[in-house]
C-alpha cells in the first residue's frame, strides 16, 4: 500500500477504536452496544491489517490471546447469566436493577453500575459481547488473509517449478 494509507490509517484506526468503545460504555443509554461497538474495533483492526499487512500490522494477536479473550468473554457472559440464575432463579436477570427485590443487598451493590439510569449487569454484558464480536471479526479476516497469504506463496513456488 502507499505511505499516504500507512501514514492516515494508524491514527484511524485509533479514532475509530475509541469510537467502538464509546458505542459499547454508552449501550444502555444510547443505540448501540456490544455488537456495534465491537465491529468497529474489529473494523479499525481490520482497516491496519489490510493496509499493513498481517506482519507488519501494528496489532500483532496471536492465536492464543484470541483464543483466551474469546472464551474470557463467553465465560464472563455465562457468569452473569448463572448468577442471575442463582440469585434470583431466572437467567441474566438484572442484578443490579432488582426490580422485583428478589436479590440479597449486597450482591445488588456488587453489579449496580454507577449511572444515573441505574443499568445494572447491562453495561457488563455489552463488554462482553463487544469484546467476543471484536475477537471473532477480527479472526475471520485475519484467517481469510493468512490463507490467502498462504495461498500466494504456493503459487510461487509452484510457479518457480515450472
Amino acid at each position: 500500500m502507499s505511505t499516504i494509507l500507512k501514514i492516515f490509517v494508524f491514527p484511524a484506526a485509533m479514532l475509530i477504536m475509541c469510537l467502538g468503545v464509546l458505542t459499547i460504555l454508552g449501550g444502555h443509554i444510547t443505540p448501540g452496544g456490544g455488537f456495534q461497538g465491537g465491529a468497529m474495533i474489529a473494523g479499525a483492526f481490520i482497516f491496519c491489517a489490510v493496509v499493513y499487512g498481517i506482519k507488519e500490522s501494528p496489532f500483532h494477536f496471536s492465536h492464543n490471546f484470541m483464543a483466551a479473550m474469546e472464551s474470557a468473554g463467553a465465560l464472563i457472559y455465562v457468569g452473569l447469566g448463572l448468577a442471575g440464575l442463582i440469585f434470583s432463579g431466572f437467567f441474566l436477570y438484572n442484578l443490579g436493577v432488582d426490580l422485583n427485590q428478589l436479590v440479597p443487598t449486597f450482591i445488588t451493590n456488587i453489579f449496580d453500575y454507577p449511572d444515573p439510569i441505574h443499568a445494572g449487569i447491562i453495561p457488563y454484558l455489552n463488554i462482553v459481547v463487544g469484546l467476543k464480536v471484536m475477537v471473532g471479526l477480527s479472526a475471520v479476516v485475519i484467517a481469510f488473509m493468512q490463507f490467502n497469504h498462504d495461498d500466494e506463496e504456493n503459487s510461487d513456488a509452484d510457479g518457480d517449478n515450472h
